[in-house]
């Protein structure tokens, strides 16, 4: 059972691995919400992500024996580093299988630290288990990332910290995969006060969380389909799910066209890589329909690998209308080409890529195609930049955008 008393243990046990991650006022997120919004910045782990924390509880619970034999879980890659750095502590044997869809600096780092990593499915339940077969054909002990009383009573170190940090807190957002996490949250949170307010938060692509409170049991989803990889799980886990039904109050879907928007608002407001499992709790802050409470968002996690960082930061910026592309048909003569470039230079636009295609048409009236790439400030300014093509006579058309980097 998930008791104080062993809540405290593992809040004094993981001191040993983990950064003592403060609590940070956000005034951008408090703003724009109308709370008083705190980020618990759990992607500035040593291993990047919260993960280590029930790791090494759990091991640390095992016996010589258990150790000896050699340890082996499944991961999509934040619970993988955690246990690959604690085996590591207790120089045991790691094996880490982990879905081949796990972004490469989440697998170079698990083998960084010493364990073999084993590719297999693609989605962390087809990597569960593969990992089992694995641990029955060879003995290993095997770590769960999420569906072990011990595993969340580790996590739920985090809301020890959360409320030394801020006894008054409101309301606690937590990521939701497995539901581990979740579960240690809310259950020492409603111990040290029942009134706190509990809310997971799933990608809409993968909410087994959700689906399986509404049926009233642990239900498989028939697919995931998410670019929150750590919490891309079809199935939640039994053992830890009566403590979620018990004190969770509410789950958040969100859909990941909005983890894109809050990547940028993350990088731009509090200088903070986060991956898209942690900014979940960020994009849920818009969802929670109150004003004037006090709200910790955990972020899980921070591991990203730099094409995704770079992908993600493209497609923010083209939600946010701060990068578009427009085409227009000009006469073949001198100086059109000039006389858009000032329309825009006019307006401010900042022009990043500029394709200029001769040979569009045999009609010389529209025989030039004019692709621009450009920054703006936002939708407003990008709507101002189109409407001044407009007035000047011109028929522009957005475009999607080409990649910026080609």
């Amino acid at each position: 059972m998930m008791t104080l008393d062993k809540f405290e243990e593992a809040t004094e046990a993981v001191k040993k691995v983990i950064l003592r991650t403060k609590l940070i006022y956000s005034d951008y997120f408090s703003n724009t919400t109308g709370n008083k919004v705190f980020l618990k910045p759990e992607n500035m782990q040593f291993t990047g992500a919260y993960k280590v924390r029930g790791a090494y509880y759990k091991i640390s619970t095992l016996t010589p024996e258990e150790r000896e034999r050699g340890l082996i879980t499944a991961s999509a890659g934040n619970h993988a580093q955690g246990v690959a750095y604690a085996a590591k502590l207790y120089n045991a044997k790691a094996v880490i299988v982990m879905p081949t869809t796990t972004p490469l600096i989440k697998v170079n780092r698990t083998k960084s630290y010493g364990a073999d990593v084993v590719l297999y499915g693609n989605v962390y339940d087809e990597a569960c288990e593969y990992a089992y077969k694995l641990a029955e054909e060879h003995g290993y002990t095997f770590i769960h990332p999420f569906n072990d009383e011990v595993i969340a009573t580790g996590q739920g170190s985090i809301a020890m910290e959360i409320f030394k940090d801020l006894p008054t807190v409101d309301i606690i957002l937590a990521p939701v995969g497995g539901g581990g996490l979740l579960a240690g949250v809310a259950t020492l949170a409603k111990q040290l006060n029942p009134n706190v307010k509990i809310i997971g938060v799933e990608p809409a692509g993968a909410n087994c969380m959700q689906a399986s409170l509404q049926e009233g049991k642990v239900v498989t989803l028939p697919h995931v389909d998410t670019i929150a990889d750590g919490t891309a799980v079809k199935t939640p886990g039994n053992v830890i799910f009566p403590y979620i039904q018990k004190y969770v109050d509410d789950i958040i879907t969100i859909d990941d066209h909005e983890l894109i928007v809050n990547f940028l608002d993350m990088i731009e407001n509090h200088k903070m890589v986060v991956e898209n499992s942690g900014l979940l709790t960020v994009a849920a802050l818009k969802h929670l329909g109150c004003k004037d409470k006090k709200v910790v968002s955990i972020l899980s996690g921070g591991n990203m690998d730099i094409i995704t960082v770079a992908s993600i930061v493209q497609h923010g910026l083209i939600q946010r209308g701060r990068v578009f592309t427009v085409s227009v048909l000009l006469p073949d003569r001198p100086g059109e080409l000039v006389n858009v470039a000032n329309i825009i230079a006019e307006k401010k636009g900042n022009v990043i890529r500029l394709d200029h295609n001769q040979f569009v048409s045999i009609n010389r009236n529209s025989a030039v195609e004019l692709t621009i790439t450009m920054e703006t400030f936002g939708q407003e300014h990008k709507e101002e930049i189109v409407q001044a093509l407009i007035d000047k006579g011109y028929s522009p058309k957005i475009v999607q955008p080409k990649k910026l980097y080609e």
